[in-house]
């Protein structure tokens, strides 16, 4: 169950991905291919002393820059780190692949060298954000900017599978992301997707607010990629602000401070749900295999958990299970 790492993706790369690397293969025991130019992956390999034989070298001089087209290492940079990785998985050297780097490449491809499932056109990238009471999946979060109205339907589709296998939810209960919960409200295309969801004969429950992303009455939010990278990026940031006051409020009184002792283990509970690198990475849902895409920061923390992610998307066969649930929940359309 080996897993092919993109060694050369994201602003701390290679250093914190071949640590990542590292403490997911000695921590965790996975076979892992390092992808990337290979004197800077064995010089970190040497910084940290490893010498086990759990991780294996794959040459791939070139690296898309974050600034570089989407389509780059299809059209210019055909040996570039992302690419090669996901060539390692489809020739079936690895069962999955992570990478920190370009988003937009990733998904290019993994919808490209990967393939996609059975009528899937957009692959769709999700989040699985913790609540008050209940976990949820969110998506898309970034794979795909502007989304016509079937996609939507897709991502619907794709969330309901996966909220049965990561959150184990029968019926997942399915929102659409819009400013009002009333069925007139949003834009046409919301408004369109709503009529679509609605005949789709998932459980869709109609449209939801952002008040709903952590505590409303859903296990699957479904919104292009840009509103659903806003959210991430937003929740992000309203974390790490809610993180830095307590620390500012417990430093103010020695009052404060006995508080925080005698309820730091909750304190530390609170920071781990909200922590991305906790999760390390999301998955892009309806691509042939396991891709794990990590946010551009992503540090060894983050890459190490990105792996595991990965290598647990892989094991349990997730792509297959919706490939077929898919073709069984509806095979008029999903036989294109």
């Amino acid at each position: 169950m080996t897993i092919a790492v993109d060694a050369m993706g994201g602003d701390h790369a290679p250093g914190a991905v071949v640590e990542g690397a590292v403490a997911a293969a000695v921590e965790l025991g996975l076979d892992i291919l390092l992808v990337g130019r290979r004197r800077e992956i064995e010089s970190e390999l040497r910084r940290l002393a490893y010498s086990g034989s759990r991780i294996s070298l794959v040459e791939a001089d070139e690296v898309v820059a974050f600034d570089e087209p989407s389509i780059t290492p299809i059209r210019k940079k055909r040996r570039a780190s992302v690419r090669v990785a996901a060539e390692c998985v489809r020739s079936g050297r690895a069962r999955g692949m992570f990478t920190a780097g370009h988003t937009g490449a990733a998904m290019v491809v993994a919808k490209m060298i990967m393939g996609v499932l059975d009528g899937i056109d957009r692959p769709a990238l999700a989040a699985v954000l913790p609540g008050l009471g209940r976990k949820r999946v969110l998506l898309d979060v970034g794979a795909n900017v502007t989304c016509r109205p079937e996609h939507y339907r897709e991502f619907a589709l794709m969330g309901h599978f996966y909220a049965q296998e990561a959150l184990g939810v029968a019926k997942p209960k399915i929102g659409l992301m819009s400013v009002g919960e009333e069925e007139g409200k949003g834009t046409d295309t919301t408004r369109e997707v709503f009529s679509l969801l609605k005949a789709s004969g998932l459980q869709f429950v109609g449209n939801v607010e952002g008040r709903d992303v952590y505590s409303g009455d859903v296990d699957v939010i479904v919104t292009d990629g840009f509103t659903g990278n806003v959210i991430l990026k937003v929740s992000e940031s309203l974390a790490h602000m809610v993180e830095e006051a307590l620390k500012q409020e417990i430093t103010r009184s020695l009052q404060a401070s006995m508080g925080y002792l005698l309820s730091k283990d909750a304190f530390r509970s609170f920071k781990k749900r909200l922590d991305y690198s906790e999760v390390g990475g999301a998955p892009l849902l309806g691509v042939n295999g396991a891709c794990l895409i990590g946010h551009g920061r992503s540090t060894a923390k983050a890459v190490r958990n990105a792996i595991r992610a990965a290598h647990d998307f892989a094991a349990h066969g997730i792509a297959e299970k919706i490939r077929v649930k898919a073709l069984e929940f509806a095979p008029e359309r999903l036989s294109r």
